[in-house]
């Protein structure tokens, strides 16, 4: 799948989310990339920045935290393109889970990890 059509797809999986769960988010953008820095095909998403339940020492005129979607990860992972719209599905929620102070353990419990 190439780029924009993978970009498109989280897209629409981000416009699937329920507003509740979009509409509290401050200061945040999502980014389609490749690859993490590394390289590897291990990590399928990654949040950036300062967690609500830290905002404390959030200032003025912060650059945007990220949500961070990696396409070459969940292409390699999902065999078709419903397996990786679920995928998508589960990475938005992941991290913005991590964006509301919920950690790893937590989301694992919860069926998210």
């Amino acid at each position: 799948m190439d780029a924009a059509t993978f970009e498109q797809l989280v897209i629409d999986e981000l416009d699937a989310l329920p507003d509740d769960m979009v509409e509290g988010l401050d200061n945040v953008v999502f980014v389609v990339e490749d690859r993490p820095e590394d390289g590897s095909l291990d990590l399928l998403g990654l949040y950036d920045g300062w967690a609500l339940t830290e905002r404390e020492r959030y200032g003025i005129g912060e650059l945007p935290d990220r949500i961070i979607v990696y396409r070459e990860p969940h292409l390699a992972v999902c065999e078709d393109d419903g397996e990786l719209r679920d995928e998508v599905h589960t990475t938005l929620v992941h991290e913005i889970a991590h964006f509301y102070g919920i950690d790893d353990d937590r989301l694992h419990e919860l069926g998210w990890a």
